[in-house]
């Protein structure tokens, strides 16, 4: 029990760490059924909030910082914080964000035909809205997975408490006919 509390204590002092949190925030996005419908959902926030920013009239650059520190996602913030320096540097947006790997590459099309049409505020708006059915649809179809699991360990329970409940009863019935 101490060792476990010891270890228990270490890890959540690690994970509170740049470092710590920087591999927790990876794995989040790398895990096999859960991080994709996570990676998609930080980028429907992100796309939402840079297209509430950029329609209210502020420039691309202070934009792109202002979603950076809002993700919540130090590897999102760190690819959002190279995508700055490169539209700095006058790359477009879609372009800069291509490297990144955590962008998903429908998105990047979204965002160049955005750019391309001069309507990237209102292409992001759908960028957001599609993302955002994409993950409710996803969430939607690990429910339904979820569900008959859940149902099984429920009358596993049952069964077990049930049998705790009637076993000492048969014993004692037996017992008194005897």
């Amino acid at each position: 029990m101490l060792v476990s509390g010891a270890l228990l204590v270490v890890l959540t002092m690690w994970a509170r760490s740049i470092r710590g949190r920087s591999h927790i925030d990876r794995l989040k996005l790398k895990l096999p059924v859960i991080g994709d419908v996570w990676s998609k959902f930080l980028f429907a926030q992100l796309s939402r909030t840079l297209s509430t920013l950029l329609s209210g009239g502020t420039p691309l650059v202070g934009s792109l910082e202002i979603v950076a520190d809002s993700t919540g996602n130090r590897v999102v913030t760190q690819a959002l914080n190279r995508a700055v320096v490169a539209v700095r540097e006058g790359q477009s947006l879609s372009r800069s964000l291509e490297p990144s790997g955590v962008v998903p590459e429908v998105a990047i099309e979204m965002i160049e035909v955005g750019e391309s049409s001069g309507n990237l505020s209102e292409m992001l708006g759908h960028v957001a809205d599609f993302y955002d059915e994409e993950v409710n649809t996803r969430l939607n179809q690990l429910f339904t997975y979820i569900e008959p699991i859940l149902l099984m360990i429920l009358a596993i329970i049952v069964a077990f408490v049930l049998i705790a409940l009637y076993l000492p009863i048969f014993s004692l019935s037996s017992r008194l006919v005897a």
